[in-house]
């Protein structure tokens, strides 16, 4: 007999949440992991004692979640969503039939609360897993990526004359010591209308728009981002290298782990960031950009005596500092005596049309020399591996699936309060998602591996020990003989054998 469903609305129902949301539910777990309780206390600042009541911190901060989780990119969609959702409900502490606050208080509330509270509920979850062993915190691999503004290419309008004097005075004062001969940026001549904070920059091989620029650092353990923050698009990746470093450092150290290698592409090579990681004893493993060699062809660099010596053995001393235009990098000269290179055979193609020879190389060029060659072993090959299967994956994460590939909010600030949710959210999943027993596997097949590879490579010290007193000892007693013995290799081995 076929059934036939009726329905007829009840007046009066018994219901409970908690009974309808099973126990495996992501978000019911994550209500037993995550306190945000703290909040409350942190946010009293932000109100006064009198007037209507605010919305919850520990609500709005648990909306901002769900709005990254479920990758929405409007508030109104949030409340929407989280209002039809009886496990985002129960994640809110709210019960089915109370409504939840409007959509534009999301968006105020927002603005009113300081980027260092963001920061604290980043460094909350992360806190959560790092007491899940999720993090080593030795390992850190940074790269960033645009994230688009909340304005068009057609909101620029000039600067006024002005203010674009005023800044370029303020460049010439500043860099007067230097004798460093700045341009206008693009940024000091045009702003957007719509979100003054916003940048024009360009991705390779695709049109300029007005962008923010994230950057992360990500751990190599379980990939779990312990830094996360925004700043202007049109910085290079050397001059954010400090900011980023030293906010994980901060995160890292109150959960008692230190940073000891930090793992980049070559756009945060340069000697400030070198100089800056060394005085931290932190090994870098970033390559120097790709026109960089550390030998000059035909040149031998003395370091002890500071000059270069060329094929025909004259020496290149040196001869000043010289700032290069448009950059704050500046680089060492080492010039040839007119004398020695007057009747020099080589002169011509060594020369040129020049009266001596004149060498350059950076001012930083001990920092390059050794991020070279670092880079150039087997190790800083196999870390520049781990960089990329690391923090790329993750950027491709964060832009397609936790709304970070547009901010809809306006403002610099606002744009490193998002992508500080963004990354929390992410690494809630990340959290909620990892098992114990597979860390223990892992753990164990890592110790065997290292075990094998700590006696492979003491079987090949003695193995090399060995060849090389076999082979003393086969000369020796060839030279005793004579002729009539020859020394015959096989693969490593070697063995004796009579001539005829």
């Amino acid at each position: 007999m076929q059934g036939h469903k009726e329905y007829q609305e009840k007046l009066f129902v018994s219901f409970q949440l908690s009974d309808r949301v099973p126990e495996n539910n992501f978000y019911r777990r994550l209500k037993k992991e995550l306190d945000l309780s703290f909040l409350r206390k942190e946010t009293k600042v932000y109100y006064g004692i009198e007037g209507q009541k605010s919305i919850d911190p520990v609500v709005f901060f648990k909306l901002m979640l769900i709005g990254y989780i479920e990758n929405l990119n409007s508030d109104r969609k949030i409340i929407e969503y989280a209002s039809m959702r009886m496990d985002m409900l129960f994640f809110l502490d709210y019960d089915i039939d109370e409504s939840l606050p409007w959509h534009s208080t999301l968006s105020r509330t927002r603005q009113l609360y300081g980027k260092e509270l963001f920061l604290e509920v980043f460094c909350k979850i992360l806190g959560l897993c790092v007491s899940k062993g999720m993090v080593s915190g030795n390992i850190q691999a940074i790269d960033s990526a645009f994230i688009r503004a909340n304005a068009s290419m057609g909101s620029l309008v000039e600067r006024d004359l002005h203010i674009v004097s005023k800044h370029f005075f303020n460049e010439i004062t500043k860099n007067e010591e230097d004798k460093i001969d700045r341009k206008l940026k693009h940024s000091d001549k045009f702003v957007s209308t719509t979100d003054p904070d916003s940048r024009v920059s360009q991705k390779q091989g695709k049109l300029p728009a007005l962008n923010h620029l994230g950057i992360i650092s990500v751990d190599t353990e379980h990939h779990v981002i312990c830094g996360a923050m925004a700043d202007f698009a049109d910085k290079k990746d050397s001059n954010t290298i400090e900011k980023i470093v030293g906010q994980v450092i901060e995160n890292l150290q109150a959960n008692d782990l230190q940073i000891e290698e930090v793992l980049a592409d070559t756009g945060y090579s340069s000697g400030e960031s070198y100089k800056f990681l060394e005085a931290h004893d932190i090994t870098a493993y970033i390559p120097p950009h790709g026109s960089y060699t550390p030998e000059k062809e035909g040149f031998v660099y003395n370091e002890e005596a500071d000059c270069y010596i060329c094929s025909h053995g004259k020496k290149l001393s040196f001869s000043r500092i010289k700032t290069t235009k448009d950059r704050a990098t500046t680089s060492k000269a080492y010039c040839a005596t007119v004398a020695d290179c007057r009747y020099c055979p080589s002169k011509l193609n060594c020369c040129k049309k020049g009266k001596y020879k004149e060498l350059t190389h950076s001012s930083d060029k001990p920092y390059y020399d050794k991020a070279y060659h670092l880079l150039n072993t087997r190790k800083g090959k196999r870390k520049m591996r781990l960089r990329g299967s690391t923090v790329e994956p993750v950027w491709g994460i964060l832009l397609n699936f936790t709304r970070l590939k547009k901010v809809y909010t306006k403002g610099n600030d606002l744009a490193n309060k998002q992508v500080l949710m963004a990354c929390a959210a992410y690494n809630i999943k990340k959290m909620l998602k990892f098992k114990v027993i597979n860390t223990i596997c892992q753990a164990t097949v890592w110790r065997v591996n290292r075990e094998k590879g700590i006696l492979k490579s003491f079987i090949n010290t003695i193995s090399k020990q060995f060849y090389q007193v076999v082979i003393k000892l086969l000369a020796i007693e060839t030279k005793a003989i004579g002729n009539d013995i020859k020394i015959v290799h096989f693969g490593g081995c070697a063995t004796a054998t009579k001539c005829g």
